[in-house]
C-alpha cells in the first residue's frame, strides 16, 4: 500500500526545499526585485538566495534549510538500515557498506554545510558564508558518487531489479550537472557576471529539489516488502550469495526465464523422459520379455530371477 512509510522522508524534505525557494523568490519579486546594497554588489540586479535569505527572511531561510537536512538525513539513515535489515536489496561485500557510510557522512557534511551558510549570510559574514556553500555543494556531490558507486556494485549483483538502475543514472545526472554548474557559478562570480552567478545559484538549489526527491524511488521495493520479503526479495539474495554462477543470464525482468527453464525442461525433463522412461521401458520390458519368453517356463520351466 502507498501510504506514509519509508519515502515519506525525501518527499517531505524536498517539499519543504522546494517551498522555501518559491516563497523566497516571491518575496523577492513581490517587493520590487529588492536590491540589498549590504548583499549585492554594485552591478547586480538579480539577488542571489543568500541575499534574500540575509534579511527579512532570514529565520524561515534557516529554519526549513535544517528541516530540509534533517528529513534528508533520515532518509539517508532508513536506507542504510533497510538495506542491512534485507527490505531493500543488501549490500554484498565489505566496500559497499563503507560506500554507503561514506556517502552517508558526505551528506551530513553537505546538510550541516547548508545550515552554517543559512546563519552566517552573506550580509554579515561572506567569507565563512562562501566556505560553508562550497561545504553543502561539494557534500551533496561526493555523498552522490559514493551512492553512485555503491549501486553500481549492487547492480552486478541484483541485474533484474530495475530500481537500482534508474536510481544510479538519477544520480549520475545530478553529479554531472551540479559539477558542471558549481564550476560555473564560480568561473561567472570571478569575472565579476553576478546576474548571470545568480542564476546559476538558483538553478543548483532547484537541481537539489530533484536530487532529493529522487530518493522516493530508492524507497520503493521496501514499500512492496513492508509486511513479509516478496518472492522477488528472497531471488534477489539468493542469486546473490551463489555468486551469479551462470554469467551468461540475463537478470533484467523478462529475461531471466529462458536459461532457467531451458535447463530445467530441456536438461531434466528430456534426461528423465529420455533416459528413465527409454530405460525403464527399453531395458525394464525388454529384459523382463525376454527373459521371460526366451528363458521362462516356456524354455527351461525356471522360475523368474529373484524367486527360489
Amino acid at each position: 500500500m502507498w501510504y506514509i512509510s519509508y519515502w515519506f522522508w525525501p518527499v517531505f524534505a524536498s517539499i519543504v526545499w522546494l517551498a522555501m525557494l518559491i516563497t523566497m523568490m516571491v518575496h523577492w519579486a513581490l517587493n520590487g526585485y529588492t536590491y540589498w546594497p549590504d548583499s549585492m554588489q554594485p552591478n547586480q540586479t538579480i539577488a542571489y538566495i543568500s541575499d534574500v535569505g540575509a534579511h527579512e527572511l532570514k529565520p524561515l531561510f534557516i529554519a526549513m534549510s535544517a528541516v530540509t537536512v534533517v528529513a534528508f538525513d533520515i532518509a539517508f539513515v532508513l536506507e542504510r538500515w533497510l538495506r542491512h535489515t534485507g527490505r531493500l536489496a543488501p549490500n554484498t561485500s565489505v566496500w559497499q557498506k563503507i560506500w554507503s557510510s561514506a556517502s552517508s557522512i558526505a551528506a551530513i557534511v553537505g546538510g550541516a554545510g547548508l545550515i552554517l551558510l543559512a546563519v552566517f549570510d552573506t550580509a554579515r559574514h561572506s567569507r565563512l558564508h562562501r566556505i560553508f556553500l562550497a561545504v553543502f555543494i561539494g557534500g551533496y556531490i561526493v555523498s552522490a558518487i559514493f551512492i553512485c558507486w555503491e549501486y553500481q556494485r549492487l547492480g552486478v549483483h541484483y541485474k533484474h531489479t530495475s530500481v537500482l538502475r534508474y536510481s544510479f543514472w538519477i544520480k549520475l545526472a545530478f553529479i554531472v550537472i551540479e559539477l558542471a554548474l558549481a564550476i560555473t557559478f564560480g568561473i561567472l562570480g570571478n569575472q565579476d557576471k553576478y546576474n548571470e552567478a545568480a542564476v546559476v545559484e538558483w538553478t543548483i538549489a532547484f537541481i537539489y529539489f530533484f536530487y532529493v526527491l529522487s530518493f522516493f524511488i530508492d524507497f520503493m521495493p521496501a514499500v512492496r516488502t513492508k509486511n513479509h520479503q516478496s518472492r522477488a526479495t528472497e531471488m534477489d539474495v539468493q542469486v546473490a550469495e551463489n555468486g551469479n554462477a551462470n554469467p551468461g543470464r540475463s537478470f533484467f525482468r523478462g529475461g531471466h526465464n529462458g536459461p532457467a527453464d531451458g535447463y530445467t525442461n530441456g536438461h531434466s525433463n528430456g534426461y528423465t523422459n529420455g533416459h528413465t522412461n527409454g530405460y525403464a521401458n527399453g531395458h525394464t520390458n525388454g529384459y523382463a520379455n525376454g527373459y521371460t519368453n526366451g528363458h521362462g517356463t516356456n524354455a527351461h520351466n525356471k522360475p523368474a530371477p529373484g524367486h527360489f
